[in-house]
């Protein structure tokens, strides 16, 4: 039996199995035997975007739920090394390290937060990178709103005014209402760069520093973190803050695994992909989302979001399936790209192309945004034909407030 193999269930992995699975039925007998396999640290698939939010309790979606319906089999495991010359990978499972052949690969394992050596950091600061951490975070949240007050209790301090850090301050004082975290209360955002938002735009920045400042936030701008303990962070203008909770959102980096394959990578470590989602210098061996970097529209690469990750792994499933039985593969190009940032209870920003026009903001981009997160990213559970359907290795059309 011929087996396609997918490391990873995040928004790429999934998808690509699903879509693989999809392809196979579309193929029909002489496809029948093909195994699918998915391969993931965790028994469920995260809608890993909504980490940062006050309500989680929909953020994870158990795998069996998925994959069992359309004959996709699924092990719990975490991947320690890749022999592409073997076409073997080694996983770590409860049960002990096995090895697992496989005739097409999908390199699906994302990316991970970067954590620099800053003194204390590892033991004093949390984050929201995995639905573990998160929980970890809102846990933590929700025993300091049942002490008494003290010296750091209400504050809490955001690193990386990016993207999941902006994200992460505008929804803190919902975060903080829901655990019972009252008092003089402090949300404090802190980031080296001289200006909020380095890599949005500067159209959008000032609609983002018009909702932090209604929101309360505070900046630290062009300032560094020198140490963290278990009492508060020091920066380097020689500031320290008392704080209890110390939340890391400062930089993304592809999995290492694929630091350990024989390729060229990115910046950000990522695989260079073609167009059909092949990773470029490896037989055999496909790669989708956070984990790999391919040019979208003849001009721009793709950026590490779902936006990218879920089209990526719907177009690999179809085409590992189809390189595998000899039939053509479909390539993929996007035309169009955005970015919808939530803003907490301000709302959120909605800009269109890649210099991020403004589009929308307030309340109407607060509708896309929940309609992204809450509806449009999510896999069908209605059954199985609807979950193939929803892998076809198309385009979706560009979100707004109506779709």
């Amino acid at each position: 039996m011929a087996r396609v193999l997918v490391l990873g269930a995040g928004f790429a992995g999934l998808w690509a199995a699903i879509g693989a699975a999809r392809t196979r039925e579309e193929f029909g007998a002489r496809a029948a035997g093909v195994e699918i396999l998915v391969v993931d640290r965790n028994a469920y698939h995260n809608i890993r975007v909504r980490n940062y939010e006050v309500d989680l309790s929909e953020a994870a979606i158990p795998l069996a739920e998925l994959l069992d319906p359309i004959g996709v089999h699924h092990m719990v495991g975490e991947v320690q090394a890749i022999d592409p010359a073997k076409q073997q990978v080694i996983v770590a499972t409860r049960g002990g390290r096995q090895t697992l052949d496989y005739d097409r690969l999908v390199l699906t394992l994302g990316s991970e937060l970067v954590r620099p050596a800053i003194p204390g950091l590892a033991a004093n600061s949390f984050d929201v990178d995995t639905y573990a951490a998160a929980l970890r975070l809102d846990a933590h949240l929700a025993g300091l709103g049942k002490q008494a007050a003290s010296d750091g209790r209400s504050t809490v301090v955001i690193v990386g005014a990016g993207f999941t850090g902006i994200e992460v301050a505008s929804e803190m004082p919902g975060k903080l209402d829901r655990a019972g975290v009252t008092g003089d209360r402090r949300i404090i955002l802190i980031d080296p760069n001289p200006v909020v938002g380095a890599t949005i735009g500067e159209p959008a920045r000032p609609v983002i520093t018009e909702a932090l400042s209604a929101l309360g936030v505070e900046m630290r701008l062009d300032v560094k973190v020198d140490e963290v303990d278990a009492n508060g962070i020091t920066l380097s203008s020689g500031e320290f803050i008392p704080t209890r909770t110390v939340v890391w959102c400062a930089g993304m980096r592809a999995s290492p695994l694929a630091a350990t394959l024989p390729v060229e990578r990115d910046s950000l470590g990522r695989l260079h992909v073609d167009s059909y989602m092949r990773a470029r210098g490896l037989t055999n061996v496909f790669a989708a989302g956070d984990v790999a970097s391919g040019v979208v529209d003849g001009v721009h690469c793709t950026v590490m979001s779902c936006q990218f990750a879920r089209p990526m792994g719907r177009f690999a499933g179809h085409n590992v399936m189809a390189d595998l039985l000899g039939e053509p593969m479909l390539p993929l190009d996007i035309d169009w790209y955005v970015t919808v940032l939530d803003l907490g209870a301000w709302g959120a920003l909605h800009t269109v192309g890649w210099d991020r026009k403004l589009h929308t903001t307030g309340a109407a981009a607060k509708a896309t945004k929940q309609t992204i997160n809450h509806k449009r990213i999510y896999p069908p559970r209605t059954g199985r034909a609807d979950l193939l359907a929803a892998a076809a290795p198309i385009i979706q059309a560009p979100p707004d407030v109506r779709s």
